[in-house]
């Protein structure tokens, strides 16, 4: 079996980089001599996350522009030529097979360089509205995967395939561990399971929305909360959830068993990031979604009203979340035709096995003769 040495690139946030070591668990389990190189941003999550999943990794001082400080660019601008030049060194070094980018700071120096260099390309694009950087680095990829239809308005139509994001491999395992789940929480049998989620950093209007709410969750004997509030937030929620002694809430700047939080999960709350929402696909959880407007081209808006038109979520906008959030949210948890009905629409965009697709797409540019039939 030959040896094949292939860089991912990119990061920045878990729904990045979970899907990236997704894909290089499954390149070794087709291949176990796969030699990979993960290259990422410097201070971002993923030089932490990464060589936790056993691999290596490479950081480059790169950055993302910002537009509402311009003056501000001329640092990004010489971060990104130095990151050119490392991700020059780094490619002439490891000699990959082939390079993929999954979306974040590292992977537009990475596949341009990649590019100039005669040395093939794949990009993974998560979200159903495709960014500047993927748009442009399209033009030289070899194949390009997606997990939405209707992306021929930003790539070249011949080098699409529809694959799906790839999610962690534990979450499906542990749905039918609901007992080790509640008392891994600490949680009460019985109660409807509300889960909040905000990125690993956090949210800011949606841990506003809890706070706001809290009064109510009090008195809701019926309805419990698994609350990440992200690395961001976490004091804050610590000292409200003070004053409100025996309230049925559990609450950390990231769960480590998200496997467990989804098992309990009746509805979950949630940025509408393109892979949490293959997650939520693939698990048949009913969402509310409060897509960030923080974000490029503001994709996630996007991303979420894809799953209202199928009926699949519903959505509130950041503006209106302090307001509106947990009231919906406990008129929808304690409506279980309504739950049984958003679980069964999400689950009809699920696109599963996601991984060995995008693997089979590697395979068939680094040896066509040996790509899985």
């Amino acid at each position: 079996m030959k040896k094949y040495r292939i860089i991912i690139s990119g990061g920045g946030t878990g729904g990045h980089i979970f899907p990236a070591i997704s894909i290089a668990n499954k390149l070794k389990q087709r291949n176990p001599s796969v030699e990979i190189l993960f290259v990422g941003a410097e201070n971002r999550m993923e030089m932490e996350k990464v060589p936790a999943a056993g691999y290596k990794i490479v950081g480059l001082p790169v950055s993302g522009f910002d537009r509402a400080h311009l003056l501000k660019n001329i640092k990004v601008g010489y971060q990104l030529i130095k990151s050119l030049f490392k991700a020059y060194a780094t490619i002439r070094s490891f000699k990959p097979n082939i390079a993929i980018g999954v979306g974040g700071f590292a992977s537009g120096p990475v596949l341009r360089v990649s590019s100039w260099l005669g040395i093939p390309t794949l990009i993974q694009e998560q979200n159903s509205y495709a960014g500047v950087t993927n748009k442009l680095l399209a033009r030289s990829a070899n194949r390009i995967c997606v997990a939405y239809e209707g992306m021929e308005q930003f790539f070249p139509a011949d080098k699409i395939t529809i694959t799906g994001n790839p999610v962690r491999q534990d979450l499906e395992e542990a749905l039918d561990k609901k007992d080790e789940a509640l008392a891994y929480f600490g949680l009460t049998k019985g109660k409807k399971t509300i889960l909040v989620v905000g990125g690993s950093l956090g949210a800011k209007t949606i841990n506003a929305s809890v706070i706001a709410s809290l009064d109510t969750l009090f008195e809701a004997d019926d309805v419990q909360l698994i609350w990440q509030t992200g690395k961001l937030y976490y004091k804050e929620a610590t000292k409200f959830l003070k004053a409100y002694r025996g309230i049925k809430i559990y609450h950390a700047d990231f769960i480590n068993r998200m496997d467990y939080a989804y098992a309990l999960a009746d509805l979950v709350i949630s940025r509408a990031g393109a892979s949490s929402i293959s997650e939520l696909c693939l698990l048949k959880k009913p969402v509310i979604l409060v897509p960030s407007p923080n974000v490029a081209e503001d994709h996630q808006t996007k991303n979420a009203q894809a799953l209202v038109q199928k009926e699949a979520a519903i959505m509130i906008t950041d503006m209106e979340a302090r307001s509106k959030l947990f009231v919906t949210a406990l008129d929808v948890v304690r409506d279980d035709s309504q739950l049984k009905k958003m679980s069964s629409h999400i689950a009809d965009l699920a696109l599963r096995n996601a991984a060995d697709r995008i693997v089979d797409e590697i395979l068939k540019i680094v040896e066509p003769s040996k790509a899985k039939k």
